[in-house]
């Protein structure tokens, strides 16, 4: 009997957990990106490509937030293209130097959304 009334109350208690939540869902955190430049356009498109994967619309998610990261371009150039970490490196092979451009202009575009 003592062991039904804990598994109860551990299970209540599981249900209560699952009902909490962010009163935001659903809601936009950030103002919509207004993409007006074609090489934005453009680098949208080579982000959702390689990025969103584990940077999910520049937050956090396998790797981390890049929306918010305080390096100028040419260290952010160097990282994509040698990698640090787990994050793998994307020869010009992979992203060519022009995709590397419009990337960088979405990332400007990105970090201003965010702020």
């Amino acid at each position: 009997m003592k062991r039904i009334a804990i598994l109860s109350a551990g299970f209540l208690f599981l249900l209560s957990l699952s009902q909490c939540g962010t009163a935001r869902r659903g809601v936009p955190m950030f103002k919509p990106l207004a993409l007006e430049a074609p090489a934005e356009v453009k680098g949208e498109a080579v982000f959702m490509s390689y990025c969103q994967k584990c940077h999910p619309g520049g937050t956090a998610g396998l790797g981390p937030a890049i929306n918010n990261k305080p390096l100028p371009g040419f260290l952010i150039r160097y990282q994509v293209r040698h990698g640090l970490g787990m994050m793998p490196a994307f020869k010009k092979e992979v992203i060519s130097a022009e995709e590397l451009d419009n990337l960088m202009a979405y990332l400007k575009e990105l970090r201003t959304a965010k702020e």
